[in-house]
């Protein structure tokens, strides 16, 4: 088995890591570090322990693996502290402040014959998996746009940032979870364009941000908004032959809210024909299509499947270093605008 130590003991471990590791047969969870334990919001986990003590976690020779669940500005302390230490490292997302973290993180594990790796848990999002289905399909004929977005309606999130923070941005809190989808699907892009933000006025928070990622003559554009009263497609794709909409986001956020977890629970996270997406095109016999797509199963646990298989079968990292670098690249470009 793999065995785990998570570092934080807030929403990060208890809403979006522990329902999944859980959900494997794989994964042991040891044990969890906070600094405060009496300001948990979370009941205890049976049968796993709890400390204060972040020595406790890092000398256990039992811990496999150190999960980082803790604000951004402890990432690279934490991280590092697990490498010194002998474990391999998942850390939430952003991954760290700056690309030069990151790197000298990547660096640092590859010297000790270690993985550190990104949560980049919305590369297994129902609706991304389905529109990449779609995409490999070919009934799109090439591709000449994708639009990915990611919106809400939270305008009180905004209005209470009375100043603007690069690390606390919707940028680095947001834009972080498309953009890497669209890596893992198309790769770096040859340039980008940035429109970042602040829609209450300059010194405020960065609320909203437009990036066109271009790969010749294909566009994908990455957008989000905290001002979306309607929200806008999760997913477009265009194509010489068709497109193909998904409306409505992955529903595994929706059901976690709810405390309707994946243990037990066949229909967890699952889309029903009202949040199918639809594919309009034109076929091979040139006759006019239009299918409603099922779509795939969503499933975070994936991420610690993933990283079972790198750490005791020895595969390849599926988060690879160069996308979590390339992600890091943009973030810092792009949220300068707002500096």
């Amino acid at each position: 088995m793999l065995t785990i130590g998570y570092v934080g003991n807030g929403k990060s471990t208890n809403r979006y890591h522990l329902p999944f590791s859980f959900n494997r047969d794989t994964i042991n969870v040891k044990t969890i570090y906070a600094r405060n334990l009496n300001k948990s919001e979370w009941d205890a986990v049976p049968g796993v322990q709890y400390t204060d003590d972040l020595a406790q976690l890092l000398n256990d020779a039992e811990i496999d693996l150190i999960v980082v669940c803790t604000h951004l500005d402890s990432h690279y302390e934490f991280a590092k502290a697990a490498l010194d230490h002998g474990k391999h490292v998942l850390v939430e997302k952003p991954f760290m402040k700056t690309v030069a973290e990151a790197k000298a993180i990547f660096d640092y594990a590859k010297e000790r014959g270690l993985i550190a790796q990104c949560y980049q848990n919305r590369r297994y999002d129902s609706d991304f998996l389905t529109t990449q289905k779609v995409i490999e399909s070919g009934k799109l004929g090439e591709l000449i746009e994708v639009e990915a977005h990611y919106d809400y309606y939270r305008p009180e999130i905004p209005l209470a940032a009375r100043q603007f923070s690069k690390y606390n941005s919707y940028l680095y809190g947001h834009a972080i979870h498309t953009l890497d989808q669209i890596l893992s699907q198309f790769g770096k892009p040859e340039r980008v364009h940035y429109d970042v933000r602040q829609l209450l006025g300059s010194g405020r928070m960065n609320d909203y941000f437009d990036l066109d990622l271009y790969y010749g003559a294909l566009k994908v554009s990455v957008k989000s908004s905290f001002f979306r009263l309607k929200e806008r497609p999760s997913f477009v794709v265009y194509g010489q032959k068709g497109v193909f909409v998904k409306q409505t986001k992955d529903r595994q956020e929706e059901h976690l809210k709810l405390f309707y977890l994946p243990q037990g629970n066949a229909d967890f996270g699952l889309d029903t024909p009202e949040h199918y997406g639809t594919l309009t095109y034109i076929d091979e016999e040139g006759m006019y299509r239009e299918e409603k797509i099922i779509s795939e199963k969503g499933d975070y646990a994936r991420i610690y499947d993933d990283l079972y298989a790198a750490i005791k079968q020895g595969a390849d990292k599926r988060i690879k270093d160069e996308e979590t670098l390339a992600a890091m690249e943009m973030l810092e470009t792009g949220i300068a605008q707002c500096e």
